[in-house]
């Protein structure tokens, strides 16, 4: 069954980096779109970023453009979100995401948190 698991969250000061990692399996994972989503407190959830199959096309949210990257390692599986000059507005829990087969299947989350 597909699994998505993410890591890398925490608690980090204004200005600061994060880096999250998705780990996947289930499915053919270099086949495939991945993206990344947030839902901050209180809010719906968004999307951040997506990276396509072979990594050769990014698109990313107007409020996140120029501070966040997304990448991936087809032969790891993994897909990852690298985060810098975080503001407190970045606060959510961050999803990975991958539409297979017609349904959207997402991690646990994880917690990031923008503070000083």
């Amino acid at each position: 069954q597909v699994q998505l698991v993410e890591s890398g969250g925490g608690l980090v000061q204004p200005g600061g980096s994060l880096r999250l990692s998705c780990a996947a399996s289930g499915f053919p994972f270099s086949g495939y779109f991945m993206s990344w989503y947030r839902q901050p407190p209180g809010k719906a959830r968004e999307l951040v970023a997506s990276i396509s199959s072979g990594g050769g096309s990014r698109n990313y949210a107007d409020s996140v453009k120029g501070r966040f990257t997304i990448s991936r390692d087809n032969a790891k599986s993994t897909v990852y979100l690298q985060m810098n000059s975080l503001k407190p507005e970045d606060t959510a829990v961050y999803y990975c995401n991958v539409n297979y087969w017609g349904k959207n299947y997402w991690g646990q989350g994880t917690q990031v948190t923008v503070s000083s």
